[in-house]
């Protein structure tokens, strides 16, 4: 039996032929489930905080800075999950 990580959830902002901006909101332990990018993206994060991301090759601990952001290119496979005791948010802009 495994435990089921509630998960986060998704605002979309803009949604047109160009971008997509969503916000995330993770409450403690809150996943997005695994899932790969189609598209270039940077992501803002709101909060100071961790997150643990779970790749093809392993598990490893992203220490992110509010209003500190990165950017990835498409085809990133993996889960976000929150690794603090507080909600955590960014807002992700994928480049269409």
């Amino acid at each position: 039996m495994t435990d089921e990580r509630p998960k986060a959830t998704s605002t979309i902002q803009v949604d047109n032929d160009r971008l997509r901006v969503a916000e995330w909101r993770f409450a403690p332990g809150a996943e997005t489930g695994w899932h790969r990018h189609e598209y270039d993206y940077a992501v803002v994060p709101m909060t100071t905080g961790k997150l643990l991301l779970e790749e093809p090759d392993g598990e490893r601990i992203a220490e992110l800075t509010a209003g500190v952001s990165y950017a990835r290119a498409e085809g990133v496979e993996h889960n976000v999950i929150n690794a603090n005791d507080y909600e955590f948010v960014f807002v992700e802009v994928e480049i269409k």
